[in-house]
């Protein structure tokens, strides 16, 4: 999946709405969006993303209208509730890369936020698989694979009758009954 680029403009406009729609639960979230809104060579640098906490230097601030944890700051494998360690570390470090996730009401499925929400690249490849997608993924392959074998040796047992060749179709004949009967059994 292609990682999207989000332009500096499309950020501001989002933390403008944002702050006039959503009160904050750390008064100092305001600030440090107010600050990232208002300095262009940092908000080039800022990627609004979900699992925040999984990438170098990351930010997870939460609205009133959520149960989240008022704030979070990561930076690699530290954590810290405390804002303006935050902000020293976004001002002092303007160049690199900074990663926001929002904790709103209905974030996931809100158009504005999915307007700037970037891929994370830090979220490990099996990061949303389930233990029952996996197990149904799993079904699905094991599937394909007795259907693609089952398909084979009947090919074969077709081109031994055209040919003739009664030995080599009692073999695959039963062949394939060990395969039917190995896909039957638990």
């Amino acid at each position: 999946m292609k990682i999207m680029t989000v332009s500096t403009y499309e950020k501001k406009k989002f933390i403008q709405w944002f702050l006039n729609h959503y009160q904050m639960k750390r008064r100092e979230s305001v600030w440090i969006l107010n600050y990232i809104m208002n300095h262009e060579k940092v908000l080039e640098h800022v990627h609004f993303v979900q699992e925040a906490r999984l990438c170098p230097r990351g930010v997870v601030m939460s609205t009133k209208c959520v149960n989240d944890p008022p704030f979070r700051f990561y930076k690699e494998q530290i954590m810290t509730t405390d804002p303006e360690k935050s902000f020293h570390d976004i001002r002092l470090n303007d160049m690199e890369p900074i990663y926001i996730q929002l904790n709103f009401k209905n974030a996931a499925r809100h158009p504005r936020y999915a307007v700037v929400l970037e891929e994370n690249p830090f979220l490990p490849d099996d990061y949303y698989i389930t233990k029952q997608d996996r197990k149904l993924a799993e079904k699905f392959l094991d599937q394909v694979h007795y259907d693609f074998q089952l398909k084979q040796i009947q090919s074969e047992i077709d081109r031994a009758l055209d040919e003739g060749d009664k030995e080599k179709f009692h073999k695959l004949i039963e062949k394939m009954n060990e395969l039917v009967d190995h896909k039957c059994t638990p």
